[in-house]
């Protein structure tokens, strides 16, 4: 009887042990890329539609000038900038269509210093595709694997250490990926970062380079986004936060001690007292799947959709940015 517990026991053990070496080793890709292990290429899978739109071999009279540019940050269940959910691809979709005079790009992987896909890596490529795979068919348990990985990535991200690495390298990522939509960066064009579930930390971190390297306007929309107090909350323009009251992903934000409220002094609550960040309430709203923030089903007949909100919301964001008071949910 003694042997069979033991035996249950070792599992947990086991996992525990393997978990921990794994968070131990998961700095290394941050200062291999700041070493120059990688080199200097940043990946980009093939060329959207959206991009083909934008490239060199349209003239720049048949070319509308961009309104803004906005740069969507997928959750921690994404393997690639291409293995958009269902939810996201419709959000994105809703968002072009209410937006039609903004770039909206969505083939950034923010859990990658080089925005190279986690099944396009040399080594571990066969391991992410197998997880891939059991995330899509099942067992679903197996593809959490993904979710554990890139959860990790957000707390490198988030870390006082190794955070200004990765933030850079998030940075240049997102410089390159608009420079292929023809954005010059000498320009006045606000940059829109959307930051969803774990992608928050990398949207708000990136926004301290992005300042540094370019002339336009920089914001973060933190969709349900989990973030540390970072520099960057108050290096962009505004910090715009759409909270979900049943959204219980937000309980991380009590392991940040930058996000407590008594932390004067830290740049959150310096930015909230400067009317620099705005906390969005968003009522009867989860983190994800059904009664998530992108929800195609309506609560109730005659009522708008979650998704719908969530597309208006952001939307008036976009237009109404340089006067928050302006944006009626906030006025």
């Amino acid at each position: 009887m003694f042997t069979e517990w033991s035996d249950l026991l070792l599992l947990p053990l086991a996992a525990l042990v393997i978990f921990l070496f794994w968070a131990a080793l998961t700095p290394l890709e941050t200062l291999g890329w700041w070493a120059g292990w990688f080199g200097d290429a940043i990946y980009h899978d093939a060329a959207t539609v959206e991009e083909a739109a934008f490239s060199t071999n349209r003239t720049t009279l048949t070319r509308q000038p961009a309104a803004a540019y906005v740069l969507f940050l997928s959750g921690i269940g994404r393997v690639s900038g291409q293995t958009l959910s269902y939810r996201e691809q419709g959000f994105l979709e809703q968002l072009r269509q209410r937006l039609p005079g903004a770039v909206v790009i969505d083939n950034i992987f923010p859990y990658s210093v080089n925005n190279l896909a986690l099944t396009g890596q040399p080594i571990f490529a066969g391991l992410w595709r197998w997880a891939l795979r059991r995330k899509l068919e099942g067992p679903a348990l197996a593809g959490y694997l993904i979710n554990t990985r890139n959860m990790l990535q957000v707390a490198i991200a988030a870390d006082k250490r190794y955070g200004p690495i990765y933030n850079q390298a998030m940075a240049e990522i997102m410089l390159d990926t608009v420079m292929r939509y023809s954005f010059d960066p000498e320009s006045p064009v606000p940059i829109f970062i959307i930051g969803y579930s774990g992608a928050g930390q990398m949207a708000i971190g990136a926004a301290t380079y992005l300042r540094e390297w370019t002339k336009s306007p920089i914001y973060v929309i933190s969709l349900g986004g989990i973030f540390s107090s970072d520099p960057g909350i108050l290096m962009a323009d505004h910090v715009f936060h759409l909270w979900g009251t049943k959204d219980k992903a937000q309980i991380w934000r009590f392991l940040m001690p930058g996000r407590w409220s008594w932390l004067a002094t830290s740049e959150w609550n310096r930015a909230l007292r400067q009317g620099r960040a705005t906390i969005i309430r968003m009522e009867d709203m989860k983190h994800t799947g059904r009664g998530g923030y992108l929800d195609r089903h309506p609560p109730a007949e005659d009522a708008p959709s979650n998704m719908d909100r969530t597309v208006e919301m952001i939307s008036t964001i976009i237009e109404h940015a340089d006067a928050p008071t302006h944006i009626p949910t906030l006025g």
